[in-house]
């Protein structure tokens, strides 16, 4: 029995010199295997049992045994360097089948962790619970070890390996630190995982709330932009029943009904192409016209290039609505209406020209009226200090511009803008 003790006590160093090294390699690789662990939710297994708990099982045999295939290689070749001699092929087994414990407890443990998580507003329970489950599993994994031993024998303890209880005790008193080290971190990789997690998916509810709160506020300029349009169109059908031109404003009645649908239909809608853009701001010039006759002359310089660009909902009928009351009408003669876009790097600039008098000239206080400036707000919230909305003299009439990021039909499929920028 004293040689017993002795040959204990000579591999209880041997492997607290071990014990040291896997301690460290734990410590090293541990958040690998934590990482791999964490991959179970509670949540998805429940959803999907059989995959998510399979892929659950598999990544933690392969953390803790590749773990125990580093150890057990390491023991055996650093033991027999120094010369010593044992059974090395069933120390191996031995040293590396040592971890199935850990392989077969690490889900129950991240369960443990998300069920239970021993953060600082736990209750006694919590922590109790936790201290009760690591105490288990060293007793488990001891016990586990010191069968293996008593089997295999592969120190080639002569004339046979100790009894099992002693081997049993040996063994939880050698390995209850690096247990409760390991269960420390797998707990402690879990909740920080989970932590992430947690932030993340707040991260994304705000970014989902921010995009209703930017919609809602779109949809309440949309609100008030419709209104404006309205009023304009059937101050312009007033004037034709004024001047007597019945039939006239009968057709103008039935084009502002057409533009009406349209701005119905493209209300839900952040963005449409320019193509589309362009067609419902001729139709309401058609409308003007009806109003105007031969003294409006409209033209378009859009490179066809372009009409498949993505552009703000009704950014150009405010413009042209601008030039309308602004320009045309203040003309005693003919008026002309010049519409433009060009493409410039990665910026789009949309141009509305009128041949009516200066701004210093006009009667009402320069600068942006219902129209521009709700089409202004609705840009500043699409984005932020990327747009320029400018309105300025030019070549004997004012010219409006809008420069926007360009955004091609293939970068914006479902027609909505980047409200992240907001």
């Amino acid at each position: 029995m004293k040689d017993f003790f002795i040959l204990v006590q000579s591999r209880g160093s041997r492997r607290g010199e071990q014990g040291d090294w896997l301690h460290a390699a734990g410590d090293s690789l541990q958040s690998g295997g934590t990482r791999c662990g964490a991959d179970y939710n509670p949540r998805r297994m429940s959803a999907h049992p059989d995959g998510a708990g399979s892929r659950a099982w598999l990544w933690s045999a392969a953390a803790w045994l590749g773990i125990g295939l580093i150890g057990a290689t390491q023991t055996v070749f650093v033991m027999r360097s120094q010369g010593m001699h044992h059974a090395w092929a069933r120390l191996f087994v031995t040293e590396l089948l040592a971890w199935v414990p850990w392989v077969l407890a690490t889900p129950l443990i991240l369960r443990a962790a998300r069920g239970y998580p021993p953060d600082a507003g736990a209750s006694l329970r919590y922590i109790a619970m936790h201290i009760g489950a690591c105490v288990a599993l060293a007793v488990t994994t001891a016990a586990w070890v010191a069968l293996l031993e008593s089997l295999a024998n592969p120190w080639a303890t002569r004339p046979h390996p100790p009894p099992f209880v002693l081997l049993w005790f040996v063994r939880f008193q050698n390995g209850l630190l690096q247990t409760v080290f390991l269960y420390a971190g797998t707990v402690g990789g879990s909740c920080a995982l989970g932590a992430r997690d947690r932030l993340l998916r707040q991260e994304a509810e705000a970014a989902r709330l921010n995009d209703q709160l930017a919609r809602a506020q779109l949809h309440a300029l949309q609100q008030q932009f419709e209104p404006h349009f309205l009023f304009n169109a059937l101050n312009a059908v007033a004037g034709l029943v004024r001047d007597q031109k019945n039939d006239i404003a009968v057709r103008a009645l039935a084009g502002l009904s057409d533009c009406l649908r349209r701005v119905l239909r493209a209300s839900d809608g952040v963005s449409v192409p320019l193509s589309h853009e362009l067609e419902f701001a001729e139709k309401y010039l058609d409308l003007q016209r009806l109003r105007f006759g031969e003294a409006l002359e409209v033209i378009v310089d859009i490179p066809s290039a372009l009409l498949a660009c993505h552009v703000p909902n009704l950014v150009l009928q405010p413009i042209v609505d601008n030039a309308i009351k602004h320009g045309i009408s203040q003309r005693a003669r003919r008026g002309a209406i010049r519409l433009g876009a060009a493409a410039s790097g990665d910026t789009l600039t949309l141009t509305v020209y009128n041949d009516g008098p200066p701004l210093a000239a006009r009667s009402s206080r320069p600068g942006f009226g219902i129209g521009l400036s709700s089409l202004e707000a609705r840009l500043r919230m699409l984005y932020g200090d990327g747009f320029r909305l400018s309105m300025e003299d030019a070549h004997h009439g004012v010219l409006v511009s809008v420069t926007l990021p360009l955004k091609r039909s293939q970068d914006d499929p479902y027609g909505i803008l980047a409200l992240s920028n907001t």
